[in-house]
């Protein structure tokens, strides 16, 4: 049987240890603690009801795509959406079990990580995986301090401290970029693939910045913009990412006429509504705008997997992948889209992100990870490059 967790002992001991977990619980006073807990009361039994699953069930669980496909994102109690229950059990037999030792604390930061803004556990994203180690040479390229470190207590994180963390990383990608251009001429394709809020739109514009001062002509292609609209891709579901999440056809047209040097139009996302400014068959929507956009000497693409499909990939000639890990992005999407952009509804964000990051990663980031010419882990302050590509770089 569990623990009451309200119980004054055991309220203070589960506090204790939750600051082993996330140092940011250390920033809240006890009572604020139990406020944020008492959200999370079982229905049925209360914290006594709660059952304690071995710790081996809870690991296969976590790697099988069925457990996230099964995760509701708009559940809803009445006419609020409300956390997934499955996401909600998970977190109370967490906090359960490391009150009851049950699960230590070691255990849950290896295969866990806590956000105290949504008050809930989430999963570690496993990205380097062997193989994808072994495709970038066996270790890294370069390493730096992991100044993301000072962000452990922080429950969001807006953009100007998120790049202040990353200026040696992101100089040193820079300046990497820059020889590779001049190594292999232009016109030139360079896209940049990663996760949402890992800072991919951010490190374009600076790339296109240095390169204008050099004098070349740049463009930027921002993949999200071929998205189809978001209510389809959600009742699709996350099978869809690929040719079925954006107008594939449109897409493949347009990088290769901005390859032979034409003008091309794309379609306009809008972020707001999350709808596309064409319809499914490629027709522009009555009162939308569409793209217009230039060639260069080095066309910026940047989304979620902008090399990922087969038939475009070769077209790219610099393939990066730019990383943050996924409890920064959190930090970051909280700022940006539920502060600053009221994008989301803040729950059924909670339930999108635990859902969608385990998916994303082993649908659409690994397998880019495994075909990239480079690796940018900011949160590990990190460069990874192909052994072909330190050979260019001069290593």
């Amino acid at each position: 049987m569990a623990p009451n967790l309200f119980d004054p002992a055991v309220l203070e001991a589960l506090y204790q240890k939750m600051k082993g977990i996330n140092p940011g619980v250390g920033e809240m006073e006890l009572y604020e603690f139990r406020y944020a807990l008492a959200n999370l009361l079982p229905e049925e039994g209360g914290w006594a009801g709660v059952e304690l699953d071995p710790r081996a069930d809870i690991e296969e669980r976590i790697h099988s795509s069925d457990f996230y496909t099964s995760i509701q994102i708009k559940p809803r109690v009445g006419d609020r959406i409300v956390l997934d229950r499955t996401i909600v059990r998970l977190t109370n037999m967490l906090l359960a079990g490391l009150v009851t030792g049950e699960y230590s604390p070691e255990w849950i930061r290896t295969h866990f990580y806590f956000d105290i803004r949504g008050f809930y556990f989430l999963t570690r994203t496993e990205y380097f995986t062997a193989e994808v180690v072994a495709h970038l040479g066996g270790k890294p390229y370069r390493t730096f301090e992991q100044r993301q470190r000072r962000f452990d207590t922080w429950q969001d994180l807006g953009y100007k401290a998120f790049k202040e963390a990353n200026a040696e990383v992101d100089q040193a990608l820079i300046e990497g970029v820059h020889k590779l251009v001049a190594a292999r001429g232009t016109p030139l394709v360079l896209a940049v693939a990663g996760p949402t809020a890992a800072g991919k739109t951010e490190i374009v514009e600076r790339l296109r910045c240095t390169f204008e001062e050099s004098g070349r002509q740049v463009a930027a292609i921002e993949m999200d913009n071929f998205l189809t609209d978001r209510d389809r891709r959600e009742k699709l579901g996350i099978h869809t990412l690929g040719k079925e999440a954006i107008h594939f056809t449109l897409f493949r047209e347009s990088l290769e006429a901005i390859c032979r040097g034409q003008k091309i139009t794309i379609p306009r996302y809008d972020f707001y509504d999350a709808t596309s400014s064409h319809d499914l068959e490629g027709r522009l929507k009555p009162g939308r705008v569409p793209i217009e956009i230039d060639p260069a000497d080095i066309i910026f693409i940047e989304g979620n997997f902008p090399f990922l499909l087969e038939e475009v990939a070769h077209l790219v000639g610099i393939k990066v992948v730019y990383l943050t890990g996924d409890a920064i992005r959190m930090k970051r999407k909280w700022k940006r889209d539920i502060d600053y952009r009221k994008k989301y509804e803040p729950t059924y964000f909670r339930n999108r992100y635990f859902r969608n990051q385990f998916l994303m990663a082993q649908k659409c980031y690994r397998p880019q990870m495994q075909l990239c010419d480079l690796v940018v882990d900011t949160t590990g302050a990190a460069i990874w490059v192909t052994p072909q590509i330190a050979r260019m770089l001069g290593s």
